[in-house]
């Protein structure tokens, strides 16, 4: 039998900016730094899925391309999408797509660190 993956087991972006990314992180959509992250990167306490803002891989140049992450979705759930898109708003983050209905509740999306589209969802 082949061996096979279960999924996703850690999400990191990739950023040039570390500490940015990570207090937009703890501020805007309150995640809690894990008690330890590796010297190029801040993990946070997420569930299931560890996620974490990490350095640039060698090679890799966000200059060069017209939105990080172009082509990943990436979701977060939250115990609220309204109330979430509202403290958003009111910081001023940029909505790239509306609040709608989905099968997985109300959804939006929105301009996370350094450009990177994040869509969240739930409540």
């Amino acid at each position: 039998m082949p061996v096979t993956i279960d999924g996703p087991d850690f999400v990191a972006l990739q950023v040039r900016d570390v500490e940015a990314a990570a207090a937009f992180c703890e501020e805007h959509l309150g995640l809690r730094r894990a008690p330890v992250s590796p010297p190029h990167g801040v993990v946070f306490d997420t569930k299931p899925t560890p996620f974490a803002v990490r350095a640039l891989l060698p090679g890799v140049d966000l200059a060069d391309t017209a939105r990080p992450g172009l082509g990943t979705v990436l979701w977060f759930r939250t115990s609220n999408a309204h109330q979430l898109h509202d403290q958003l708003v009111a910081a001023g983050i940029k909505i790239l797509t509306p609040m709608a209905d989905s099968p997985f509740g109300p959804m939006f999306s929105f301009e996370g660190p350094e450009g990177y589209a994040l869509t969240a969802h739930g409540g």
